[in-house]
């Protein structure tokens, strides 16, 4: 089946060689006085041109400097779909500059960006979406868009957003949810998250498990996966043909069997027989998850009864070339075999 295809191809009339660009210092402050120019054609112009020269981290600090984020802030709203498309893959440029990301902080870029959340144009919805998400990589950005709120918004995007722009809103909540998980929770994030578990795309498969690990994390959240009966899902994501989902997968049980409530839910979803596959996972992190939730589920009587029989698969992990795997597999022998 075809899949849409977010097109970045401008209108034939948009030539950026056609941009004049001043001298040396000359050049951007007037390429800012055109971004404001009544003249859509100029305006459009001096944003083909301005795109290309803040790739330059001294350029990018010098536009921000002269005053440019205010003017870019405004053709966010500008009629013209050519001028909200480049306003918005400059200002992904910018923040890829560790001084842009500071400067959306400071400038308050967040808010008026995040009105592109239903622009008719994918293009620009994408470009807005990697700035968010570029921020979203620093604690303080996270902080930003959490304290914007934007988190019930992006989440409900996930429901009809296209795939490719999906992943760039899993990836920023992800870092948002490191920050803060009761504004996901409010606003049914688990539901939502749930439905993305059996997505065609790998990406937004181990994306989505990503996240109900992070929101897995504090108590309320623990308790709301059980309550969507979501265990039985990651329980099946175990055995998933990608090593990122089975990591995530078994990360996100991991968290969730801490309570009792989780734990009886993964033993009555058959947690366990795919575990122990995972013992001998090729990968280091799938190994040390799936030990880490053994450990868990092994806390509740009717699990420790069935794993007694499996100590020595358990313990052949014991020499695992992972300190942290080695370390992970002496707990779980010493939680499995406790006796009063």
């Amino acid at each position: 089946m075809a899949d849409t295809r977010i097109s970045a191809k401008l209108p034939p009339h948009i030539d950026p060689t056609k941009a004049p660009i001043a001298f040396g210092d000359r050049a951007l402050p007037k390429l800012n006085r055109e971004l404001a120019d009544p003249e859509l054609l100029t305006r459009q112009r001096a944003l083909m041109a301005l795109c290309d020269l803040l790739h330059d981290p001294e350029l990018a600090y010098k536009a921000i400097e002269i005053g440019c984020l205010k003017n870019l802030k405004t053709l966010l709203e500008d009629e013209d779909s050519t001028v909200r498309h480049k306003t918005t893959e400059i200002l992904y440029v910018l923040v890829t500059h560790s001084i842009g990301r500071f400067a959306f902080l400071k400038h308050d870029v967040i808010q008026p960006l995040s009105k592109l959340l239903d622009d008719p144009q994918p293009i620009c919805r994408k470009y807005m979406h990697m700035a968010l998400e570029m921020l979203s990589e620093i604690p303080t950005g996270a902080a930003g868009i959490v304290d914007a709120g934007l988190i019930p918004p992006l989440i409900e995007k996930l429901r009809t957003e296209l795939d490719e722009i999906q992943e760039l809103i899993l990836q920023t909540l992800h870092f948002c949810l490191l920050i803060n998980t009761e504004e996901a929770l409010g606003a049914d994030a688990v539901v939502v998250l749930k439905e993305k578990l059996d997505h065609r795309s790998v990406s937004i498969r181990s994306k989505a498990t990503r996240a109900i690990m992070d929101i897995s994390v504090p108590l309320e959240g623990k308790n709301k996966v059980c309550e969507e009966k979501v265990i039985p899902l990651l329980v099946k994501l175990l055995k998933d043909r990608e090593t990122e989902v089975r990591a995530k997968a078994a990360g996100a049980l991991m968290f969730a069997a801490i309570t009792t409530q989780g734990k009886y839910a993964a033993l009555e979803a058959d947690v366990i027989k795919p575990l122990l596959v995972l013992v001998n996972d090729e990968s280091s992190e799938v190994r040390l998850n799936a030990i880490k939730t053994i450990t868990t589920v092994s806390e509740a009587p009717e699990g420790r009864k069935v794993l007694l029989d499996h100590v020595d698969w358990i313990e052949d992990r014991s020499e695992d070339p992972s300190e942290a795997v080695r370390k992970a597999v002496k707990i779980a022998i010493d939680i499995i075999t406790w006796k009063p």
